[in-house]
């Protein structure tokens, strides 16, 4: 099983175990290709149910001085896009089976070569696709290139998005609704604005049963407990990397930061709230 179906089953099996599915990002060839192989390993066997695999581009404007400092470095080690699928090749036959979804700015992908690079990615285990830099208007081709290979679509949205365009995003999604926590960029933080509960409600409303994950910002267990009741996916990235980074990428202790966000993002007792139940 790959594909669409891949990423809706992760969703799927993280509710029937009551909790929200944990989605990690990982920036390839950070620290170097043979490491982040390793860890992206790593992070599946500790209890990741996504990994999002970022691929590196020399002007990630999405994203904050952690992965912009992981993704200098990994180009700066020599990482170049078509090696994604060497990476993603040597990952399913190292036996990782969770989704694989790419991240990428619409940039390497063009220079990669559409739609013959998605095809081959897919074919080398990817899942799906996410191009942050994308807007909803301009992302129809990209879109189509990614169906026709049989990668689940993700699209992002802030947290000003209005509710008519929220829907009309949430409905070209194959894979899950990108919800960003937060207006701007993605990085560690203290505490999460108040209101992203409500936007995760909303959101919700308006995104016809497609699952919602929420990023940009998650750096706790507290975090990951605070919103797991309201989304159906948190992703984490940046404070994975400072971790990895702290610990000086100690397996044992990269493992132990997976289980405690997964642990955290169990619900509570009192089950499901009322909106809940996407995917």
């Amino acid at each position: 099983m790959r594909g669409v179906e891949a990423v809706r089953e992760a969703f799927r099996r993280a509710r029937a175990e009551r909790r929200a599915a944990l989605i990690l990002y990982w920036p390839v060839g950070y620290p170097d290709l043979e490491a982040s192989i390793r860890i992206v390993g790593l992070l599946a066997r500790a209890g990741a149910d996504l990994i999002e695999l970022g691929l590196p581009f020399s002007d990630p404007l999405a994203d904050g001085p952690v992965i912009q400092r992981a993704v200098h470095r990994a180009l700066q080690a020599g990482f170049r896009t078509p090696q994604i699928l060497e990476v993603l090749a040597r990952l399913r036959a190292g036996g990782v089976g969770i989704p694989l979804c790419l991240m990428s700015y619409v940039n390497p992908l063009l220079a990669a070569g559409l739609p013959g690079f998605l095809e081959e990615a897919a074919r080398a285990g990817a899942d799906g696709l996410i191009v942050p830099d994308l807007p909803l208007e301009e992302a129809e081709a990209m879109r189509g290139a990614a169906g026709a290979a049989g990668l689940a679509w993700i699209p992002l949205a802030a947290p000003t998005t209005p509710d008519e365009r929220l829907a009309r995003i949430a409905a070209t999604a194959t894979g899950f609704l990108y919800l960003v926590s937060v207006t701007g960029i993605t990085g560690v933080r203290d505490r999460l604005p108040e209101e992203v509960v409500q936007h995760l409600r909303r959101a919700r409303r308006q995104a016809g049963g497609v699952p919602v994950a929420v990023g940009f910002g998650i750096s706790r267990p507290d975090h990951a407990a605070g919103l797991a009741p309201e989304a159906d996916g948190l992703v984490v990235g940046s404070a994975l990397i400072r971790h990895a980074e702290a610990c000086g990428f100690d397996e044992a202790a990269l493992a132990a930061f997976v289980h405690a966000m997964r642990t955290a993002a169990a619900l509570p007792d009192e089950g499901l709230p009322a909106d809940r139940g996407s995917g």
